[in-house]
């Protein structure tokens, strides 16, 4: 029943609840992050999550037989994608270390606006004052979540070393929903999503293989591996292919506008997680974020 239902939603719809669901398994990240970032090398561990979630996607993609020779024309489209992925998920860990699970993920939701900045430069899409206004709401709901709803700090400017890490990371991010579809050539979200993650491993290799060597994975502790666990799978095998069947049918601007639900679904996450919620100051700034996804939601 609930399939035939999703096959009588428009394609714009369809794009909409894939982003419903990317939301709520990439808030998970944030919380399982934190608790894991200060064991390990990011690069390290991205490099093994991205191991894990190719295997996930190159079988998915070899058992719907959906993988041709032309899907790896031009590879350096994937080598892009790979490298902008690769810096997203590095810094997150970087970031993580120092920061909260809820603060990044109100940095996350600054993605939206940069998206719709990258996407007006490499697609043209415009942005409609509306849409601009909610952007702006979010940005300032996320500003307050950043400097945990500290006036003090905000005049001030103080940002911590782990949400400016982080930040760099999102600029990343927020170019790679724009690219998608710009160098997309027809191929399925299972084997494009593949190919980039052939390539993001590669480069990860690369990158972080004097921390891969240095490790002691068998004294880590149980909380990486179940961290490792939920983003291979739920967190990277899951979202990205979401992405790509959203990016397909969605504007850069509104795929991304689903971050604004990240902080609301993070603070859940926190809760069951036995890590307590954040001060209650924080809230007006995550009910902004959630006012910015109504306005940029609605046509």
């Amino acid at each position: 029943m609930a399939e035939s239902l999703i096959h009588r939603l428009s394609e714009s719809a369809r794009g909409h609840l894939a982003m419903l669901l990317f939301s709520a398994l990439v808030a998970g990240s944030f919380s399982l992050g934190s608790m894991a970032a200060p064991f390990v090398d990011p690069a390290a561990l991205t490099t093994l999550r991205f191991v894990f979630s190719g295997a996930i996607v190159g079988a998915a993609a070899l058992a719907t037989g959906s993988i041709r020779r032309s899907a790896f024309v031009a590879p350096w489209r994937y080598l892009i994608l790979g490298l902008l992925l690769a810096i997203y998920f590095v810094l997150m860990f970087e970031g993580l270390k120092t920061a909260t699970a809820v603060s990044t993920s109100a940095v996350f939701t600054l993605t939206p606006l940069m998206a719709a900045g990258f996407g007006w430069v490499t697609l043209r899409q415009r942005t409609t004052r509306r849409m601009l206004l909610a952007l702006l709401i979010g940005a300032a709901g996320a500003a307050w979540v950043i400097f945990r709803a500290d006036w003090t700090a905000l005049r001030q400017f103080h940002i911590g070393r782990g949400e400016w890490i982080y930040f760099w990371g999102c600029v990343s991010h927020a170019l790679y929903a724009p690219m998608i579809r710009k160098l997309n050539r027809g191929e399925p979200a299972l084997v494009f999503t593949f190919g980039m993650m052939i390539a993001g491993l590669l480069i990860l290799t690369i990158w972080s293989f004097p921390a891969l060597i240095a490790t002691d994975w068998a004294a880590l502790p149980g909380i990486v591996w179940i961290t490792l666990a939920y983003v291979s799978i739920a967190a990277s095998a899951m979202t990205f292919v979401i992405m790509q069947y959203a990016s397909l049918r969605l504007p850069a601007s509104k795929v991304m506008a689903y971050t604004y639900l990240t902080p609301a679904w993070v603070i859940l996450w926190e809760i069951a997680l036995g890590r307590g919620a954040p001060p209650f100051g924080v809230l007006a700034g995550v009910a902004m974020t959630m006012i910015a996804l109504y306005l940029l939601l609605e046509d």
